[in-house]
């Protein structure tokens, strides 16, 4: 009966190898199929001109009593709504903000330099004004001729105007379907010169999408950079393509 065991436990356990076998060559053949892929990256760019310009400023006054503040900004707020209708400027794209009021205290010392307390010293009293528009030129001209206003006593402060593109969401799918077609070219090329034949399309990941302005030392960034300084922009954007083969 001995050699008869022995017998069958020779044979599952030749079974048993030849089971592993299979299940090896299997994994292989299976991680095998698995990188036979390409990745590729893909990119495209595009220069554009801003088609609309939003353009920020303040104007204040301080005074010791609130109603003397008040009528002082009421007089340079009506100078400056002067100043407007003579560059042409669409009241409909002009918005006043509501006023501002700020008290105004100084810190007072001893002769030692020790706080001894603080005096009021009266009010501040300020008002923003925004402009958007897509009468780039006549803005711009705006913002650059402020200094009149400066001259009759206004106390402007004004900030760069900003430049924006109302179509970002075309641009984007032009710049999307230029960067597949970059990246399908790509994988193509290395495929043929490798001898072998490009697949389907097995994942594609969009990068980040980038605005730049044309002509200046601007960097990119992992977040996406967003240029609103530059009247002249290039927009960039990246798409990774993964074929099998």
């Amino acid at each position: 009966m001995e050699p008869k065991k022995n017998f069958w436990g020779i044979i599952l356990i030749s079974l048993t190898a030849i089971i592993c076998i299979f299940m090896l060559s299997g994994a292989y053949k299976y991680k095998y199929q698995q990188q036979e892929s390409i990745t590729v990256t893909g990119a495209a760019e595009m220069n554009f001109v801003s088609d609309l310009i939003v353009w920020n400023a303040s104007f204040s006054r301080s005074a010791s009593n609130l109603q003397d503040a008040y009528t002082l900004l009421q007089s340079d707020e009506q100078k400056v709504r002067q100043y407007l209708r003579e560059m042409k400027i669409n009241e409909e794209e002009v918005v006043f903000s509501s006023v501002q009021t700020d008290k105004l205290y100084t810190t007072q010392y001893d002769h030692n330099g020790h706080m001894t307390g603080t005096r009021f010293d009266g009010y501040q009293l300020t008002q923003t004004i925004k402009i958007t528009s897509q009468n780039i030129p006549l803005v711009d001209k705006v913002s650059r001729e402020i200094t009149s206003l400066i001259r009759q006593g206004v106390e402007m402060n004004s900030s760069p105007p900003s430049y924006y593109y109302t179509k970002l969401g075309e641009l984007k799918i032009d710049l999307l379907k230029q960067a597949s077609a970059d990246g399908k070219e790509r994988a193509e090329t290395i495929a043929k010169n490798a001898g072998i034949r490009l697949g389907q399309l097995k994942k594609a990941t969009m990068g980040i999408f980038q605005i730049i302005g044309q002509n200046e030392n601007e960097d990119y960034s992992y977040g996406g950079t967003f240029n609103t300084t530059s009247l002249h922009k290039t927009a960039t954007i990246t798409v990774k393509m993964e074929f099998s083969l």
